[in-house]
């Protein structure tokens, strides 16, 4: 069972999702919150494994809840969840910890299918994020740090981190490949050596930055 916690401060909106989200086997709703503060609060005591979390909110905004959990070394696997389809909160969020971005007019199959998604281990940055994401990087400042100068990829690890920005856990990195999760588990930890990076989240966004993917 998936245990889900549900943060928006529209009741209809919490309500709605977690009657849309009862209707599915393995995904359980345990805790909801309808502020910043709340959500704090809620996650850490229930310690779920994915958040589902609305940007705007009253007290903290869905951005300064990742930024304060992320820095806590609290944050689980976070998925925005917001009506404003905004260039620079999708930015702002996976910089501050996020693993995954929807509109709140996304059909059920793909709400269901991105909580899976990053219970297994993987991220969500869907093909029209990322087209975004690369039309503003120029404008956007980065703090990535990074090896001077950085050694370049292998083969085998570009073709991971392909499969990474295609939000694929490691389990079904080894499965596509044909190879053990534990030699996945080794390239992955030598991308986020050589690019100089703390997640995968990260690297998927400086491997677009720098036309690795």
């Amino acid at each position: 069972m998936i245990r889900v916690c549900l943060v928006d401060d529209q009741t209809l909106v919490r309500q709605g999702i977690r009657s849309l989200l009862g209707l599915v086997d393995d995904i359980e709703v345990i805790a909801e919150a309808g502020d910043g503060d709340q959500a704090l609060r809620i996650i850490r005591e229930s310690r779920p494994d994915v958040a589902l979390l609305d940007v705007r909110m009253p007290r903290k905004n869905g951005l300064d809840v990742l930024k304060t959990l992320n820095e806590s070394g609290e944050l689980p696997p976070t998925i925005i969840l917001t009506t404003f389809d905004d260039d620079a909160v999708v930015l702002e969020g996976i910089r501050s910890g996020a693993k995954g971005y929807l509109l709140k007019d996304v059909s059920l199959d793909d709400l269901v299918g991105a909580i899976r998604t990053l219970a297994k281990g993987g991220t969500l940055i869907k093909p029209a994020v990322t087209d975004r994401i690369v039309r503003n990087l120029k404008s956007v400042s980065h703090d990535f740090p990074s090896l001077q100068p950085a050694d370049p990829l292998t083969e085998r690890e570009t073709e991971v981190l392909r499969f990474i920005s295609g939000g694929y856990s490691n389990r079904e990195i080894a499965a596509a490949l044909r190879v053990a999760e534990g030699t996945v588990k080794n390239h992955v930890s030598n991308i986020l050596s050589k690019m100089g990076v703390r997640d995968r989240t990260r690297a998927v966004l400086k491997a677009i930055e720098q036309s690795y993917i």
